[in-house]
């Protein structure tokens, strides 16, 4: 298999890494800094160095683009253009409506399916790429009613022999998720290291060294400027959307701990550990692989329908697998789910979308 990484820093890096080693692929790159490049080809994430970005998505069969997000639109269609007209691409941005409106109907947008992996590390760089980092993560797809059905089952199947665990979601969601659980956080990290900054500078006298709390509290404040600061304006209204409503649920905090009752209050830090701990609790679901044989018609957007319904559903796709009829007009979609209550769940959901569905025990693959 081949694959094109372009920018490889520490996720690019870790995508080269584990591609040669679970893929076996020939992994070609593109940095537009050399001495990542060199860096890359010495630490074995890459196989080949590009001059350009176009001359590394010639011939690939994928194309990863791992630039910051303001770069992302340019990247992806250089990355489209330069590469054949069966090869898939995708991004890793932490945002995606921005990047998926940007494309809009052109030539190509039918093959490029927006990613996100939920990976990463307090470093940088390429350095510090690991193809272990890829192991067991959340891998975010968004595509789109354009998105090629073949396209995408080539994508989640390569990100699942990663290691990672490819889902569906919408761009619009995935914006207003991410900027809840990994914008916010920098956000509020940001906040309090301005205020105890502040309160230091108020005292007469040095304030007591920070507890464990606030340096957990804060360990992403500031992280990489330049980075966050695209983040934050690729998302802005939904980022801005969550300040608002942390504003409100510290108003309610200010007032219940004003009232001095104790008994409300304790109950408020037990509530939120409940939260804490269902939030954080794995999802998984045991058990065998169910099939699920689906009847479609041949038409653009439908492998993507399913895989977002399902999706919103908090249904995994676990496998999947295309098979069009002779005819081409027609055809069957069989995506393996774990466990037998979730596959007939997921087969409610997909028979609401007006498919014929047959769940499949595990020995019937």
């Amino acid at each position: 298999m081949k694959i094109a990484v372009l920018g490889v820093g520490l996720i690019g890096g870790s995508i080269g890494l584990a591609a040669r080693r679970r893929l076996s692929a020939h992994v070609s790159g593109w940095d537009p800094e050399p001495e990542n490049l060199e860096r890359a080809v010495a630490l074995g994430a890459l196989d080949r160095a590009a001059d350009s970005a176009g001359e590394a998505a010639t011939n690939a069969e994928l194309i990863f683009c791992a630039a910051p997000v303001r770069a992302l639109a340019g990247l992806v269609a250089e990355a489209l253009e330069a590469s054949d007209p069966e090869c898939v691409v995708t991004d890793v941005g932490s945002t995606k409506r921005v990047l998926v409106e940007s494309l809009g109907a052109g030539e190509g947008s039918s093959r490029f399916i927006g990613g996100h992996p939920l990976a990463g590390a307090e470093t940088s760089g390429v350095a510090n790429a690991r193809a272990e980092m890829l192991e067991g993560a959340r891998w975010y797809l968004t595509p789109t009613p354009r998105s090629s059905g073949l396209a995408y089952d080539r994508l989640q199947r390569a990100i699942t022999e990663l290691g990672a665990r490819p889902q569906a979601i919408d761009a619009e969601t995935h914006d207003r998720i991410m900027a809840t659980v990994s914008h916010l956080p920098h956000v509020l990290a940001n906040v309090l290291v301005g205020e105890a900054a502040a309160a230091l500078s108020e005292e007469s006298e040095r304030l007591p060294e920070v507890g464990p709390s606030f340096r957990d509290t804060t360990r992403v404040a500031g992280a990489n400027p330049a980075i966050w600061g695209d983040i934050f304006a690729a998302n802005a209204e939904a980022v801005a959307a969550e300040i608002d409503a942390v504003v409100g649920r510290l108003e309610a905090a200010a007032r219940l701990i004003r009232a001095g009752d104790a008994e409300g209050v304790s109950e408020w830090h037990r509530s939120a550990g409940e939260d804490r701990r269902r939030l954080l609790e794995s999802d998984l679901i045991g058990g065998d692989l169910r099939e699920l044989r689906i009847g479609v018609e041949n038409r653009p957007g439908t492998v993507a329908e399913i895989a977002l319904e399902l999706g919103r559903a908090q249904v995994n796709i676990e496998d999947m697998a295309l098979y069009p009829a002779p005819d081409m007009r027609t055809g069957a979609i069989s995506v393996w789910i774990a466990g037998e209550p979730e596959a007939e769940r997921a087969a409610e959901v997909v028979r609401g979308l007006g498919h014929v569905v047959s769940v499949l025990g595990s020995g019937e693959r």
